[in-house]
């Protein structure tokens, strides 16, 4: 199977990787090209971005989360009738878990067998870029850098010097524009959704890029390995409402389908807006509920959930979803969540965890929880928790950091709060399904 693709790398993370990958996106879909975004790493934000861009929903590529077959079914499916896939690298190209290869940007490629585009930051340097593309061109043979786009170029005469030297082709050269940027906030850009000078962006890469050449170099990938199609969905058995708003949106795409595959009806519904919809189980997922805690405080939904789980409805709560299950959040003021969770929230001002997480369920504590199970994932938050003495936790992690010693899944009646972001096993999510069926026989 022939899809043409690329990467986008980066030299370091700031070197404007992102901005290239997004312009890039926007230029080929204003050509006509239907174009399918991927983005490398645990990251929610980005293919927010890369949604709105294309129109076409971005999926992440993990191989700690996913493996390396996972991240070629996902690739494979997702890019099924696309015209070319855009992948946006993580990090600098080669940077993975601790130190290693593993799940880094160059891993990726190689499982996909795709063509590398390398953005170097050009700004403070001449003669030393040649020094850093030889370097990145030569460290690892199995991946191919097919052509650099050189950010942030200050003058013709800067160009100049670099150009005739250059030791691979350039597919780009992008001018310094400090005006032209995507905010940030504390868990990195803001979302797809935000206002975002997406369209100026698109223009000054489809003035300074060879457009023709990106097409050139990503049809020149190879053939891919045939994977068989995953199981079609079944006939839907539950309803599983999905938190889905400015507070709640941090989603993998893959888990979405995963449980509608497994016979999940999704009924998305905004927590700040909506009364809590006629569901057989809910999934809140992670975000910035912490920039909503008035609103949160006195919705309708925070009276109605409780009330909910009282009758044992299974819940699943992501990161900000835990925080939504807590008594309170707190942050300048104090505002009341849910009630859920024996747990109090705390907002910092320093990040509390960040990295990929990985733990075992070792007691049920909820319907859909399984002892033995594995859970893999990503944590990345600003808060604080601070649970009962007797609070009761379900998954012990052997890597990250959780709720506290170690110990993630705090868990109440059928509800059950991670800071885990996790990425869904097929046999996850079959049980969160079957807890909903049960459920909604009750």
């Amino acid at each position: 199977m022939t899809i043409p693709r690329i990467v986008i790398a980066g030299t370091h993370s700031g070197c404007g990787k992102t901005t290239v990958a997004g312009g890039l996106m926007g230029a080929l879909v204003a050509q006509g090209y239907r174009v399918q975004p991927f983005k490398v790493g645990p990251d929610f934000i980005d293919p927010s971005h890369h949604s709105r861009i294309c129109g076409s929903e971005s999926r992440n590529l993990d191989p700690f989360m996913m493996g390396d077959t996972g991240c070629l079914d996902t690739f494979h499916h997702a890019s099924e009738g696309s015209d070319i896939a855009v992948i946006e690298g993580v990090m600098g190209m080669f940077d993975g878990v601790d130190g290693t290869d593993l799940a880094s940007t160059a891993h990726v490629a190689r499982i996909l067998h795709a063509p590398v585009i390398l953005v170097v930051d050009a700004k403070g340097m001449s003669r030393s870029i040649h020094a850093l593309i030889r370097g990145f061109r030569d460290f690892d043979p199995t991946v191919t850098i097919a052509g650099v786009i050189v950010n942030r170029t200050g003058s013709p005469r800067h160009r100049a010097m670099i150009e005739p030297f250059l030791a691979l082709p350039a597919l780009g050269w992008i001018p310094r524009s400090d005006e032209i940027s995507v905010k940030s906030r504390h868990l990195g850009l803001v979302m797809g959704h935000e206002p975002a000078p997406h369209n100026e962006i698109t223009a000054m890469i489809a003035e300074h890029c060879d457009l023709d050449a990106v097409m050139s170099v990503a049809r020149a990938a190879p053939s891919l390995p045939f994977l068989p199609q995953p199981d079609p969905p079944v006939e839907s058995r539950a309803r599983i409402g999905v938190a889905y708003d400015n507070a709640f949106c941090f989603y993998y795409r893959d888990n979405l389908d995963l449980l509608a595959r497994s016979g999940a009806e999704l009924v998305f519904f905004s927590p700040l807006a909506d009364a809590l919809p006629p569901v057989d189980a809910v999934y809140m997922g992670g975000g910035y509920p912490e920039l909503f805690l008035p609103g949160l405080a006195s919705a309708i939904c925070t009276k109605e959930l409780p009330k909910a789980a009282a009758e044992n409805l299974p819940i699943l709560g992501e990161c900000g979803g835990l925080m939504y299950l807590a008594r309170e959040v707190s942050e300048e003021a104090t505002h009341r969540m849910t009630g859920i969770l024996p747990v109090s929230a705390t907002m910092t001002k320093r990040i509390q965890a960040l990295g990929y997480t990985k733990g075992t369920v070792t007691s049920a504590g909820a319907a859909f929880l399984t002892p033995g199970q594995t859970v893999t994932g990503h944590e990345f938050h600003y808060s604080q928790l601070e649970p009962d003495r007797d609070a009761r936790f379900t998954i012990t992690l052997s890597r990250g950091k959780g709720i506290c010693d170690g110990r993630d899944g705090l868990v109440s009646l059928n509800a059950v709060g991670q800071y885990t972001h996790a990425y869904f096993s097929p046999a996850f999510a079959r049980c969160f399904v079957d807890a909903a069926v049960s459920f909604s026989r009750t």
